[in-house]
């Protein structure tokens, strides 16, 4: 976990001596299996049959016709809340989310990964922006499809990033008001859903650590390559780390220039034991990693652009 640590020193390093310049963000500590292919063994292969099965035990829909009764959503996402949009300004930290998204691949070559939980120590450290944006990077490659569930109960805010609706969504499912298709949302292209956080309620934590819950992800793995979760702050609350035993590994999202050291170690600490994937550092100070060609016209801009350490 060393890697780990020396991570979050350097977000302590941008903390105190910030410069407000422009920002890019750095992934630390992914390991590198000696495979090199970004498809998964086990994990990749579009899926067209395999039934998803109901709290019942029966049988419901393969994919193709689960989404026909999702509800179809035409995403209108902020070009500055995207990496992916057609602003040059954009350009590298596309190409860092693909190196992100080639990691992420690497693991799974090697051991179970398909449901991904993103948390952060604190809130405002960019959580959001790399679940929006990891997802973008993967339905960008032909049959890929990926589901983002937005489990920050408290204050969900995913949704806001597609210009979407934030209910019916998870909270109502698990209440047990609506089935998974009622609350999920699929885009024009057919191979990104979302499930916002849905109605307020005041019990998160009791539905989030519900069997309900676990079932709806073995279920949906079944249909999805990746599912990842936007979760809420593991300081703040209790959920991240009930999430975290459901999923097979964490992304930790780190503010450089704001987030205190030793809150997010001890935050990180919590996930230790939980396959913690490694660390982004959001908002860090411009970096030569690559070069200056690749930083030519960069400037400031919201969210994260991250950059994979060796």
């Amino acid at each position: 976990m060393s890697r780990i640590h020396e991570a979050l020193k350097k977000a302590a390093e941008e903390r105190n001596a910030k410069s407000g310049n422009g920002s890019v963000s750095e992934l630390v500590d992914l390991p590198r299996p000696e495979s090199s292919s970004e498809v998964p063994s086990g994990n990749g292969a579009a899926i067209t049959s395999a039934p998803l099965k109901a709290l019942g035990g029966q049988q419901v829909l393969p994919f193709e016709a689960f989404v026909k009764r999702c509800t179809p959503c035409t995403w209108k996402i902020e070009p500055s809340a995207s990496v992916f949009s057609a602003h040059m300004d954009h350009q590298v930290g596309a190409e860092k989310f693909r190196t992100l998204r080639s990691r992420l691949y690497q693991i799974a070559s090697a051991q179970p990964l398909k449901k991904i939980l993103v948390t952060s120590s604190t809130p405002a450290e960019g959580k959001t922006f790399v679940t929006a944006n990891l997802a973008q990077s993967f339905i960008r490659q032909s049959g890929r499809r990926v589901l983002l569930i937005d489990s920050d109960l408290r204050a969900s805010r995913l949704h806001l990033h597609f210009g979407a609706q934030g209910k019916p969504g998870l909270s109502d499912y698990l209440s047990g008001e609506c089935d998974e298709s009622q609350v999920t949302q699929v885009g024009t292209d057919g191979n990104l859903c979302l499930i916002p956080g849905g109605r307020e309620v005041s019990n998160p934590s009791e539905l989030l650590h519900s069997e309900r819950m676990r079932q709806l992800l073995d279920r949906m793995s079944s249909l999805f390559d990746w599912i990842i979760l936007d979760s809420p702050p593991a300081l703040a609350v209790h959920d991240a780390s009930i999430l975290a035993d459901m999923c097979d590994g964490v992304l930790f999202v780190v503010r450089a220039g704001t987030t205190d050291f030793e809150l997010a170690e001890k935050a990180a600490a919590e996930f230790h034991e939980k396959n913690l994937l490694g660390v982004v550092l959001n908002r860090i100070e411009k970096s030569d990693t690559y070069g200056d060609y690749y930083y030519s016209g960069y400037g400031s801009q919201r969210g994260a652009d991250p950059e994979v350490g060796s």
